[in-house]
């Protein structure tokens, strides 16, 4: 069955928040951690939002719900990291997915000389000056410039898809 949208801009109301989210849980994404300082302590947050925008500038962006516990840190950063994790790392996907708790009282970080947090092992990450902040339904889109980057060459990316973790190999290459 094939929802039609109505009430939008074109005339009908929009599909269900259940409905929409049906939509993504088919749509295969990276998993990645978004990390930064704020007033001497990190935050951090697993995102599956991180996108490429731009490669000149280099620009990537990742939204984030203004209930979310880290949005009051992000709202005032000027830095971020994303580390992009490992196939390996579902575990600390999850911890920093973690409502409640201290996502980094476990390790599995260290600290860039200029103090954003970046995951230990990551496929990669990049440390990005925040461009700009877009308000978005109930979300911010976050612009970022990526400044520094450091790749994992032999890493796996972590995917996630319908609720679960996935690991990319030789054999899912189309």
């Amino acid at each position: 069955m094939t929802a039609v949208a109505r009430g939008t801009r074109t005339g009908g109301p929009a599909i269900s928040a259940d409905e929409f989210r049906s939509v993504f849980r088919g749509h295969p994404a990276g998993v990645a951690v978004v990390a930064l300082r704020d007033g001497g302590r990190p935050v951090g947050f697993t995102a599956t939002s991180v996108i490429s925008v731009s490669a000149e500038p280099p620009l990537l962006a990742f939204s984030l719900a203004t209930s979310s516990s880290s949005w009051p840190a992000v709202s005032r950063a000027a830095t971020v990291a994303v580390s992009f994790l490992a196939h390996d790392q579902a575990d600390l996907s999850a911890r920093f997915a973690t409502s409640g708790i201290d996502r980094f009282a476990d390790g599995g970080w260290h600290a860039l000389d200029t103090g954003e947090p970046v995951v230990d092992g990551a496929a990669a990450w990049v440390r990005a000056l925040v461009v700009q902040r877009t308000a978005v339904g109930s979300s911010q889109l976050v612009t970022l410039q990526a400044v520094q980057r450091h790749v994992h060459e032999d890493a796996s990316p972590l995917v996630f898809h319908d609720r679960g973790y996935h690991r990319l190999g030789d054999g899912s290459r189309v």
